[in-house]
């Protein structure tokens, strides 16, 4: 699965590139992320079915048909698109950034239960380490780079890699631990969860498939669109975070306010990077946007779950509920974990804000120097 869905992150954004204009590429940027958002809306909604009627299994043989009609359109309807010197696959740079990658995050996520000390965290904190170097090592010294590392001298490229894990890592730890706020804190089912979380998806949609995003990107620009965005987005946490406790209006308004930020903010990190990079490249572009954002999704989740570990100290929310002796017992037990809750939302925030603030500055700055070499 994590190998399929490599390959249709990279291609679909690539081969979007590949077909559309310059002039027409943000619309179609913007429409290929409500796509995903959709994606986002519906899969809580018919998991959450799935899980109310059949076993847990359900949940993934519900996309075969899905993949089926996927062929079926492919073969129809995209065509062909590659680059015709065909760089050969660069394995061993695959093989360090995995090792390298999923050592990290493994630390961050034992470090809280088993001490930052502890033999199997400095382990696998020296394979990280000694993995990560190895790539950079690798990649600046072969022909054809999974990642070529000349792209980071752009700084349009660069900041928008920089915004795009930011607000991965803050949004994915967020969401997530959102998910577990509606069901523990509030005491929904599955189904009513995924309900309750589709007005984010639902805004992105809407916002990107009427074409609102398209026109506000190119009237402010890539730098105002994503400070703007991710400011939005870094808002949105913090109304979750703080008004979580008075019920489900505020957990709406911040949901309404992300998905807003997203609709703005995501085209344009995309379109940012993917224009940075030469069209015979547009494939590895697609990739890196895709690589990245999947690896800051999975550090949030790592590092916004270490800082609920550290917070609501019981370790498991079930078994401190069925450990607890009364009902006020168990009330200080939820909240503790609403709590520890909120400190991982702010620290979401803090982050997305943060790559907003980078990004559009760094965007910025390329931006007045390409308008000073023509005057030049």
């Amino acid at each position: 699965m994590g190998v399929g869905g490599a390959l249709l992150v990279t291609t679909t954004l690539a081969v979007a590139m590949q077909i559309f204009t310059p002039e027409e590429q943000p619309k179609a940027i913007g429409i290929w992320a409500a796509v995903n958002s959709l994606g986002f809306a519906v899969g809580p909604l018919v998991g959450g079915f799935m899980l109310d009627h059949f076993w847990w299994g359900a949940i993934f043989l519900v996309n075969l048909p899905v993949a089926a009609l996927g062929v079926v359109a492919v073969v129809a309807l995209v065509p062909e698109s590659k680059d015709p010197r065909g760089d050969r696959p660069d394995l061993p740079g695959a093989l360090l950034s995995t090792i390298g990658m999923s050592s990290l995050v493994f630390v961050i996520i034992s470090g809280p239960a088993h001490g930052w000390t502890a033999g199997r965290v400095l382990l696998s904190a020296a394979v990280a380490v000694t993995a990560l170097t190895l790539f950079g090592w690798w990649e600046s010294r072969i022909p054809h780079p999974m990642l070529d590392l000349q792209f980071f001298r752009d700084r349009r490229f660069t900041g928008a890699v920089a915004g795009m894990v930011l607000v991965a890592f803050g949004m994915g730890g967020a969401l997530f631990l959102l998910t577990q706020h509606l069901q523990f804190v509030f005491g929904y089912g599955p189904l009513e969860a995924g309900l309750r979380t589709a007005p984010l998806a639902l805004t992105v949609v809407a916002l990107n498939f009427t074409g609102i995003s398209a026109r506000w990107l190119a009237k402010l620009g890539g730098p105002v669109s994503i400070l703007i965005g991710m400011t939005a987005m870094s808002a949105g946490l913090v109304a979750i975070a703080t008004t979580a406790s008075g019920g489900y209006a505020g957990t709406l308004a911040g949901l309404l306010l992300i998905g807003a930020g997203t609709a703005l903010a995501s085209p344009a990190m995309a379109h940012a990077i993917m224009s940075a990079i030469p069209p015979a490249k547009a494939g590895v572009g697609a990739g890196i946007n895709g690589t990245l954002a999947e690896f800051g999704t999975g550090l949030g989740v790592a590092v916004l779950g270490a800082v609920l570990s550290a917070r609501f100290a019981a370790g498991s929310l079930p078994e401190a509920l069925v450990a607890a002796g009364s009902a006020e017992e168990r009330d200080r037990v939820v909240d503790s974990f609403a709590a520890g809750l909120e400190s991982s939302q702010l620290v979401g925030a803090v982050a997305v804000l943060l790559g907003g603030l980078v990004a559009a500055v760094l965007l910025r700055r390329a931006a007045r120097k390409d308008a000073e070499v023509p005057a030049a």
